[in-house]
């Protein structure tokens, strides 16, 4: 199956959850599902935890399946970002907490397929975000990046730059809308 058939395919399996299709679900889960458990492992590195917040994706994505618009988004980003901020917000709502493992573990549960930065650089739309990302300069793309594609919270990045919060928010909003113009025909 070409990337392009892929992204059609995940494209009817959420109009057809939309529609409430149970089997769609089922489907979607079983082919987007490793991916998302990667995304949220990155993110909580406790494996239950992760566990619990794939299980809210799915459920975020039965009950709001008719948001999903094709045009505006491929389904895998979609998915990745419910996901990325489902485990934020469990982030958030557990606290600071030791955990057993460290995060770079996640790389070595998660399937063996394309993580979604190499899905979303396949196809022609994923040129032109490719070239609209090497427009931006090198921090703001590196924020992205780190935030939409490796799972980082804002909260991460704006120490490891050594900055306040507000300004990393403000960096990556103000590089999110020169993506979005670059992207628009």
């Amino acid at each position: 199956m070409s990337p392009d058939e892929g992204r059609q395919y995940l494209v009817d399996r959420l109009q057809a959850v939309a529609a409430g299709d149970r089997a769609a679900l089922r489907d979607l889960y079983e082919r987007t599902s490793a991916k998302l458990f990667g995304v949220c492992l990155r993110i909580l590195p406790d494996r239950e935890e992760a566990e619990d917040v794939l299980q809210d994706v799915y459920l975020t994505v039965w009950n709001k399946a008719e948001r999903f618009d094709p045009a505006r988004a491929s389904p895998i980003t979609w998915l990745a970002t419910i996901a990325r901020n489902r485990a934020i917000d469990r982030q958030r709502a557990i606290g600071p907490r030791a955990f057993d493992r460290s995060v770079d573990d996640a790389a070595d549960i998660a399937a063996d397929t394309p993580d979604a930065l190499t899905q979303l650089e396949r196809g022609e739309e994923n040129r032109q975000l490719s070239a609209c990302l090497d427009a931006l300069d090198a921090r703001t793309r590196g924020a992205i990046v780190a935030a939409f594609f490796g799972g980082r919270t804002y909260e991460a990045l704006a120490t490891e730059e050594g900055v306040p919060l507000g300004t990393m928010k403000s960096l990556v909003r103000r590089g999110l809308q020169r993506l979005k113009n670059c992207l628009q025909p």
